[in-house]
């Protein structure tokens, strides 16, 4: 029999530590066989007692690999030039990648085989093996990251009186069924990778900065942080109605809160980018990466529709009461600002979705101009009100405006999504949003 090592056959004299990390290269690529016994040169050296070698191999493995890779190994003795070798038979795995247990799905931990060498698996080859393994849900993939701790999470479940063991965290996907954490546990937990950006700045653009903070943690503690930050900002005016005073924030507390959660629940984890929230004197934008669903339109989303790209951190979000109930969210917000004619507006872009909250107190004396441009649009909204659709030469003759005044008015008033433009050209109408 001439043995010599190659991509798919390994040698080695006696059992070393070594052999661990060979039988993970083998069982992450196209398989192969390891022979105990043989020198490096291919010489038959055997072993004096195959079968304690064969239990030695049988205890590293289940001892030291992750997942459990023993269904995939087949051990035989072999009798040649009247010495005995062990051959360990390595399947490629269906669970890859395998790695060493103490070191974790890093390139320390991970190896493959190249030529006649095991060697520690890229970055870039450990996401792509996951991703083989696990499907494209970025929730269910084993987490790069297996060293995790979750004393926000912990303590969110244990003040609403929800167990939070290793038996829940299965059913809700923070461990999968061989007790390896997957994304969904690296989200919500203290190691979590992924950032929220906050910035506050003077005025109406970013010219000036007047204070930013970068958020890490669990999503969680995420969550609470940044609410806390918003919250700050969130001044209160006064109004008088005779002798009646009346106190409203810049901004409803409802709209901020559902602005927030829809961020960090429906964004793309599969970028690193961070979730960005700005606060301008005027509005507050939410960005998160991650546009709408392939197939689900803006209208959808506003008719209640959910598609919620990440199911199982919006499950966990739902148990910890966070979230009452799935797709309600677009219009808890457009129901915070009903009564003013200030609305929030929504953009979406392939890769981005933004969620504008204007600023309700912002303008609220108001010169001459200003006042005599509000009453303009309050008295098309009550036209557009009564008539249900109308068109620029309504607008003409109703307010006794000149054709581009007129125009420029109605894309004004869309802009500030007052009105919902249909159809183009001669053909084009107004309605109010619904």
């Amino acid at each position: 029999m001439n043995l010599k090592e190659s991509e798919t056959v390994e040698l080695k004299e006696i059992i070393v530590d070594d052999v661990k990390k060979e039988i993970i290269a083998f069982a992450n690529s196209a398989g192969g066989n390891l022979y105990i016994g043989v020198a490096d040169d291919g010489s038959i050296v055997g072993v004096e007692n195959p079968d304690m070698v064969i239990l030695q191999v049988v205890n590293m493995v289940r001892d030291s690999i992750k997942p459990d890779v023993t269904m995939f190994l087949r051990y035989t003795t072999k009798d040649i030039d009247g010495k005995q070798i062990v051959a360990v038979e390595v399947q490629r795995g269906v669970e890859r990648p395998y790695y060493l247990a103490r070191k974790g799905l890093r390139p320390e931990g991970v190896y493959v085989r190249q030529g006649t060498a095991s060697v520690p698996a890229t970055d870039t080859a450990i996401r792509r093996m996951i991703k083989e393994t696990d499907g494209d849900s970025f929730e269910d993939m084993r987490s790069l990251e297996q060293d995790l701790t979750f004393r926000d999470t912990s303590k969110e479940f244990a003040e609403r009186k929800i167990e939070l063991g290793a038996s829940q965290m299965k059913t809700l996907g923070i461990l999968n069924t061989d007790g390896i954490y997957t994304n969904l546990g690296q989200l919500l937990s203290e190691q979590c990778a992924h950032t929220v950006k906050a910035a506050v700045f003077e005025g109406t653009d970013q010219s000036v900065f007047r204070d930013r903070r970068e958020f890490s943690g669990s999503l969680l503690q995420q969550l609470n942080e940044v609410y806390d930050y918003i919250d700050r900002r969130n001044q209160i005016s006064a109004t008088f109605d005779k002798l009646r005073r009346i106190d409203k924030r810049d901004y409803p507390e409802v709209a901020v809160r559902e602005a927030l959660l829809n961020s960090l629940v429906h964004r793309d984890y599969s970028f690193s980018a961070s979730t960005l929230i700005s606060v301008y004197l005027d509005r507050i934008e939410f960005t998160t990466i991650g546009g709408l669903p392939s197939g689900v339109s803006l209208d959808d989303i506003m008719l209640g529709l959910s598609v919620c790209r990440n199911p199982k951190l919006a499950n966990v979000f739902y148990h910890l009461e966070l979230i009452e109930a799935y797709g309600t969210g677009m219009g808890k917000i457009m129901k915070a600002y009903e009564g003013s004619r200030k609305k929030p507006i929504i953009e979406t872009t392939e890769n981005a979705f933004k969620i504008i909250l204007p600023n309700l107190n912002e303008g609220g004396f108001l010169g001459s101009e200003e006042k005599a441009k509000n009453n303009i649009e309050e008295k098309v909204l009550e036209l557009a009100k009564r008539n249900g659709t109308i068109t620029r030469k309504d607008i003409e003759q109703f307010t006794e405006l000149k054709q581009t005044a007129a125009g420029r008015l109605l894309r004004n008033m869309v802009k500030e999504n007052l009105l919902v433009q249909k159809g183009q050209g001669r053909s084009t109408e107004y309605t109010l949003p619904r």
